[in-house]
């Protein structure tokens, strides 16, 4: 009875732990979702003339607005979908984890 109970412990601290770095995952998910929501606002007040640029490591590098704004718009999608996902872990590892309780 002792071991049953050490083994289901440990598994539950593991779910503990996964759950922890899913929302860590999550957290920063958020923050580059936001980050990104401020670059498309940035973009929408850009009039045609102004210039736009890249960092490309140490270099800034001139980019045409357009392919600069489906870039943003890209990577927002790219960021829901990822955040979609790592909410249905989060979701998968909670119920886990009840289940373990009800077992302890």
């Amino acid at each position: 009875l002792a071991i049953k109970l050490q083994q289901v412990s440990a598994e539950f601290q593991k779910l503990q732990a996964d759950l922890s770095k899913a929302v860590d995952a999550r957290q920063k998910l958020e923050a580059q979702f936001s980050e990104n929501e401020l670059v498309k606002k940035e973009f929408a007040q850009l009039t045609p003339e102004n210039v736009v640029f890249k960092q490309i490591g140490p270099v800034l590098v001139k980019q045409d607005q357009d392919e600069a704004k489906n870039n943003v718009e890209t990577r927002l999608n790219f960021i829901k979908g990822e955040i979609k996902r790592v909410e249905g872990q989060i979701k998968d590892i909670e119920s886990k984890q009840e289940k373990k309780k009800q077992e302890v």
